[in-house]
């Protein structure tokens, strides 16, 4: 996994100045790589699309939103584009928002979330 700051696990990726409007920040962040996944480093659901994703073989990018210093505007961003209280996490693959874990695991379980990885790059078998 590539994490944006400095975690223990992951590798330092400091976030480039993209704009002042987070929504136009999120979208450019999320079409950097073929997986990008918002998360908070407290947050268990956030932790658990990770190992999801870490277990498929995919290399996520991943944004902690609490280690950075504009993640509550980040974080806003993404509740206004979700339409809910609770966004995180939120993955993007292949620059397209596929949602919160719900969306996450539906795709998983009915069989869409490979061909969606494969398609972006993120998964070659």
């Amino acid at each position: 996994m590539h994490y944006q700051g400095d975690y223990y696990w992951g590798y330092y990726m400091p976030t480039r100045s993209i704009g002042s409007d987070p929504m136009e920040r999120v979208v450019k962040l999320a079409s950097e790589k073929a997986v990008v996944i918002f998360s908070l480093s407290s947050c268990c659901m956030c932790h658990a699309v990770k190992r999801l994703f870490c277990g498929m073989g995919v290399n996520p990018t991943v944004y902690e939103l609490d280690q950075d210093p504009r993640g509550k505007d980040l974080e806003t961003a993404l509740m206004r584009l979700l339409g809910n209280s609770q966004p995180l996490p939120v993955v993007f693959i292949g620059g397209k928002l596929i949602g919160a874990m719900d969306r996450v695991m539906a795709s998983h379980i009915n069989g869409t979330l490979v061909p969606l990885l494969k398609e972006a790059g993120a998964l070659w078998l």
